[in-house]
């Protein structure tokens, strides 16, 4: 793989190097089995739990929760989402307990495949790689801790710890420094249309390169990214063509 233009590679992180929809689906399933021994109730009404905490998660804005962690917030979310399909709970602690083990089993699968750290280091003999993912610090660093791919990257940039996050241009502008590169010697590579593609797109990298989200793409045509792929190790192909 020569280089030929392309210097850098910088990469989302959420469900293009790792499946934290899957994971999240199993840590959600794992909640199920705990409220419906714990409230005795039948799968619908366990389903509409989780449901509402998924559109909590969704809809948060870690800002807005004054001085409350993270943990703390994300509880509170299991509590009200409770509350809302049951009423008062005679379990004090379940919210805290549907939390722990929700964002526990969700973390444990919250690797990289053999076959995407063989495409990173075979990648990193020839560019530049950084890690650039949105959300709030905490959470997005035990992400990366717990796919242990820091050592994969020059850098890692996490959104929460920078005034802007992805798409603005700013939080480009900071890998291209990090890197020591200019923005038509990079390309961005992610799954989200919104945040990863219009960034690259805003930021002028040389290409952006989406991992396709099915559930985006009949929304969000008007965000044209330069080249589409189903899944990151096809990778190789695009570079092959830029080069």
């Amino acid at each position: 793989m020569e280089k030929s233009g392309v210097k850098a590679i910088i990469f989302d992180l959420d469900n293009t190097l790792i499946d934290t929809s899957g994971a999240g689906v199993t840590a959600l399933q794992k909640v199920s089995e705990l409220l419906k021994s714990s409230l005795n109730v039948d799968d619908p009404a366990t389903k509409t739990i989780c449901n509402r905490f998924k559109q909590k998660l969704y809809k948060e804005d870690f800002k807005a929760a004054v001085g409350k962690t993270i943990d703390e917030t994300r509880t509170s979310h299991w509590d009200a989402s409770i509350q809302e399909t049951v009423g008062n709970c005679p379990l004090e602690s379940l919210g805290s307990d549907c939390y722990k083990l929700w964002k526990s089993s969700r973390l444990q699968l919250l690797t990289m495949s053999p076959e995407v750290q063989n495409l990173l280091k075979d990648l990193r003999k020839s560019y530049k790689l950084l890690l650039l993912t949105n959300g709030e610090t905490q959470t997005q660093r035990e992400k990366v801790e717990a796919a242990n791919c820091e050592e994969f990257f020059d850098a890692v940039v996490v959104g929460g710890e920078q005034e802007e996050q992805k798409p603005s241009p700013s939080i480009f502008r900071l890998c291209f420094e990090m890197l020591g590169v200019e923005n038509r010697d990079c390309i961005m590579v992610g799954d989200s249309l919104d945040t990863d593609i219009q960034g690259g797109l805003k930021a002028q990298v040389r290409a952006t390169v989406w991992v396709k989200n099915d559930n985006e793409w009949a929304s969000k045509t008007q965000i044209k990214p330069h080249y589409t792929v189903a899944d990151v190790l096809e990778l190789p192909r695009v570079l092959a063509e830029l080069n």
